[in-house]
């Protein structure tokens, strides 16, 4: 069965850096190419927001609120989508969930992302 785990979140400083990873299992041969790979985050008493998308063919969209600062990737090789992020602000904390999405849909667990002083 697919599996998506999250990584790499944490507490950081505003104007800081975070570098979320998403490991994929359970996706054979050549597959994962079909998959279309994105972030969300939800804050707490808000609902679920989408915030960046990759296809197979490294075609990327990113919300407006984070257009410019974040960077979503991905390794083909190691089934593996990232998330790049950039002079955090407070508004960006949350918990960031990935998503796989092809015939299905697929959620990690998440990862907590904080931006404090």
């Amino acid at each position: 069965q697919v599996q998506l785990v999250e990584s790499g979140g944490g507490l950081v400083q505003p104007g800081g850096s975070l570098r979320l990873s998403c490991a994929v299992s359970g996706i054979y041969g050549n597959r994962f190419n079909m998959f279309t790979m994105s972030w969300y985050r939800q804050a707490p008493g808000k609902d679920r927001e989408w915030v960046a998308d990759i296809t197979g063919s490294d075609s990327t969209n990113y919300a407006d609120s984070v257009k410019g600062r974040f960077t979503i990737s991905r390794d083909g090789v190691k089934k593996m989508v990232y998330l790049q992020m950039n002079s955090l602000r407070p508004e960006d904390t949350a918990v960031y969930y990935c998503n796989g999405r092809w015939l299905h849909n697929y959620w990690g667990q998440g990862t907590q992302v904080t931006v404090s002083s």
